[in-house]
């Protein structure tokens, strides 16, 4: 999709062995259409060549701030001018304390100390042993950055290089990928809070089977994702699905239609937003046998009663917040055919602002979504796309209609 695409970012490497994830960060970069500038410790060498890098970014990696090409002799300003941002990836315990100390020996550090500190954002990817990592010196260093305006990225949990298990290790490149595209993303939703359901719900019929759907939950994750990336703290209400949770998104469990009405309701009270993307079953059983029902050789099969599960949207929409428009709700129709009918129609009968449809047996478990956002102001279509380009643009159409703007819904 080329998130990146217009950027450029220095990559620099000093001296670890998480150097060899920064080959496929630097890989990462490119293919979202960044350009890469790399440059290295003298400690960085040890762990990956610059021949390597210079093939995976398409530049000449510069390694020493008395570096001849030059022209003034001053690539630790001219690279830094540059920059859309300067990551650092891996960043040893000891860069980030000469870094804290504002040393300036050596071309990586000297490029951080004069970068234009307002304009290029400095972004640090620690790696280190478990030990290293917990060190109260460290842990005030991290602390110390974080106060002199870099963003730390974290770090991941797991077995080491040095044989040891515990916090330390270079987050995954797509990992620290997904970070930085969100970092460098507009903020329309900067310090909203979203809630999103998402994925089917299961319904129970015995301790084996149930009744479901087949709602993969990947557009309600690629809007939590985007939201997040919109600058929103973002919980995300999931049903049975096997996604990973986007990064920075807070993530809740559950199963029945019930659960994910308890769980929506404990968080919207603090929402700004919620987005009702989740498939949510209509009914459900209204006994749950205790063991399997089974065969019994007559032929007949098992006669089966059904009550309508909670409006977990109608409910929503109906609270005083709701109402007031202090709680801005987004509904998903997922229909077989006539959407734009009943698209409308459901938009009215839940009282909600935006509402958006989609033909289900075309997006379910699919990558790729077409949408028809329905406002009082008439329909809009949003062509098939990947669904995190969809997501982006919801968001974009949330934040608009937040903020007082008009959406693109024509009548």
């Amino acid at each position: 999709m080329n998130d990146l695409r217009g950027k450029h970012i220095v990559l620099g490497l000093t001296g670890g062995i998480a150097c060899y994830k920064a080959a496929e960060l630097c890989r990462g970069f490119v293919k979202e259409g960044a350009t890469v500038q790399v440059v290295m410790t003298e400690a960085a060498e040890q762990f990956i060549t610059p021949v390597t890098m210079q093939a995976l970014s398409g530049r000449t990696v510069h390694t020493s701030q008395w570096d001849a090409r030059e022209p003034n002799n001053m690539p630790h300003i001219n690279l830094s001018r540059e920059a859309d941002a300067i990551v650092i990836a891996p960043c040893s315990a000891d860069f980030m304390a000469r870094l804290v100390h504002g040393r300036a020996d050596e071309l990586l550090s000297l490029m951080c100390l004069a970068r234009p500190i307002a304009r290029v954002p400095l972004l640090i990817a620690p790696a280190m042993n478990r030990e290293m990592w917990a060190h109260p010196a460290t842990q005030r260093n991290m602390a110390q950055l974080a106060q002199d305006g870099a963003t730390i990225l974290g770090v991941g949990s797991g077995f080491q290089a040095c044989g040891e298990t515990g916090d330390g290790r270079m987050l995954e490149p797509d990992q620290l990928l997904e970070d930085i595209v969100a970092f460098l993303s507009p903020k329309p939703l900067a310090g909203k809070r979203v809630v999103v359901t998402a994925g089917p719900t299961f319904e129970a019929l015995d301790p084996i089977r149930g009744i479901t759907n087949h709602s993969s939950g990947k557009m309600g994750f690629a809007i939590a994702r985007a939201a997040r990336e919109a600058g929103a703290q973002v919980t995300l209400v999931a049903g049975p699905v096997h996604l990973p949770t986007p990064r920075g998104v807070d993530r809740v469990d559950v199963k029945s239609a019930r659960q994910m009405l308890d769980a929506t309701l404990a968080a919207v009270p603090r929402a700004d937003v919620f987005v009702a993307t989740a498939a949510v079953a209509d009914w459900r059983p209204a006994n749950e046998a205790g063991q399997k029902i089974k065969k019994d050789g007559s032929g007949q099969a098992p006669t089966l009663s059904f009550v309508e599960n909670p409006d977990i949207l109608l409910t929503v929409a109906q609270t005083e917040r709701a109402k007031k428009r202090e709680l801005f709700c987004v509904g998903f129709a997922a229909e077989s055919h006539d959407l734009l009918a009943h698209a409308q129609a459901k938009r009215v009968r839940k009282g909600i602002p935006l509402l958006a449809g989609n033909i289900g047996p075309l997006t379910f478990g699919q990558d790729d979504n077409q949408l028809l956002l329905v406002d009082e102001q008439g329909a809009h279509e949003l062509p098939r796309a990947p669904k995190l380009q969809l997501a982006r643009t919801l968001v974009v159409e949330i934040a608009r209609r937040m903020s007082g703007l008009p959406g693109t819904a024509k009548a």
